[in-house]
């Protein structure tokens, strides 16, 4: 499994398989799924994992500013 992320920009569905590929600027987040290793799971990987939360965050913080 990879990383999905879609959004919609200038009406158009676009699928991203990286984070830092997605645009800083764009409509509606359609679906946000990172890839989470199984577990049992090392410091890192729970780092990573909570780092997530912060980056889902960030793009629903773009999409409402994109309805202002």
């Amino acid at each position: 499994m990879a990383h999905e992320f879609k959004i919609i920009r200038n009406d158009k569905l676009e699928t991203y398989y990286e984070y830092e590929d997605i645009p800083n600027e764009f409509e509606h987040l359609i679906k946000f799924a990172p890839e989470i290793p199984p577990e049992p799971h090392t410091e890192e990987q729970h780092e990573e994992i909570e780092a997530w939360q912060h980056k889902f965050k960030r793009l629903m913080e773009i999409e409402l500013a994109s309805s202002n």
